[in-house]
């Protein structure tokens, strides 16, 4: 099989789609023990995804991240591994609370300059490297300058112990003000078919040079196939589109999708990779999974070449979709 097409994020090359991790740590979709979820990170690593996202948020003291760090050994170099900080606030330290639209209300961060190294010599720890490819803080932190955040993060890139800034979750001007404190590589935000990029933070990611690197591409899964049950612990119980009622006529909205898929010989999943990857030549999107075929399926969508006919008659049927419910993080 060939390599996976590469794309650019600024000058930092990756694979077309990269793996989002998150969902690997207990009390996302459910439990999941270690050796499973490194048996996914090695299927997505020997597919051909080198672009592998974690956090030091994800799961309970870092767990995502070593989860990571065992499934890199021996094949470091040829990963390029993203972390998020601001989550993993030290004893003592204030918590700033960030608003967001699910369920739980609001997030805990301190992206405070005098933590961020603390920060990412933890997450070097956790993920067994002397380097992290591309580093951000998870959100702004509301009670700190974002221009201050950067600037500890300029530092670490200048010492040798991150090789490239990314942002998360942020504003086109919070993107702009950044990106005038140090070069930008990526910047993470919600895109797919489920959830619209805001077209304010698209225009200056592409006037800067900076990538994207699309967060919840399948929509929390929903993109993959119709999803009808979910189980006491799954995290997406804090979202409204997966609601009862309001899942029940999501489903139904978004039929034709499906069919379209089926029309093309695709599943729903490639369909919603293979679009947002046609929307953009600097998009990233990082979809996770915890079963080997499920990963090679989303994978393999970085080959699909939609026509232009396929992709109007896409966008011809989202035109017309308003999903019920709220999908995005941030509101």
């Amino acid at each position: 099989m060939s390599p996976l097409p590469n794309r650019f994020l600024g000058d930092l090359a990756t694979s077309a789609i990269g793996f989002g991790a998150m969902v690997l740590s207990p009390g996302m979709y459910g439990e999941i023990d270690d050796s499973r979820a490194v048996s996914a990170l090695h299927a997505a690593l020997d597919e051909g995804a080198t672009l592998i996202d974690t956090s030091d948020g994800y799961g309970a003291d870092g767990h995502n991240e070593r989860l990571v760090g065992e499934a890199l050994k021996g094949r470091r170099d040829g990963a390029v591994v993203a972390t998020k900080f601001g989550f993993r606030i030290p004893e003592g330290a204030a918590s700033h609370r960030f608003p967001v639209s699910y369920a739980f209300g609001e997030l805990a961060v301190n992206a405070e300059p005098r933590y961020v190294r603390g920060y990412a010599e933890q997450s070097l720890r956790n993920l067994g490297t002397d380097v992290i490819d591309l580093y951000y803080p998870h959100f702004p932190d509301p009670e700190v300058p974002l221009e201050d955040t950067v600037g500890a993060v300029a530092d670490l890139v200048q010492d040798g112990l991150v090789r490239h800034l990314g942002l998360s979750n942020v504003t086109a001007g919070q993107l702009r003000r950044a990106h005038a404190v140090h070069p930008v590589a990526a910047v993470q935000t919600q895109w797919s078919m489920w959830q619209p990029v805001d077209t304010e933070l698209h225009a200056a990611a592409r006037e800067l040079g900076v990538g994207i690197v699309a967060w919840s591409p399948l929509g929390s899964g929903f993109l993959a196939g119709k999803v009808e049950n979910l189980a006491a612990d799954d995290f997406r119980r804090n979202i409204s589109r997966f609601d009862e009622a309001n899942l029940k006529a999501n489903n139904d909205r978004y039929a034709p999708l499906r069919g379209i898929a089926a029309d093309l010989g695709l599943t729903p999943s490639q369909l919603a990779l293979a679009w947002l990857l046609h929307q953009d030549d600097h998009v990233v999107p990082i979809p996770g999974s915890r079963t080997p075929a499920h990963i090679a399926e989303n994978l393999s969508a970085a080959r699909v070449d939609l026509h232009a006919d396929s992709l109007a008659r896409i966008d011809e049927v989202l035109a017309d979709l308003t999903p019920e419910g709220t999908g995005s993080l941030l509101g």
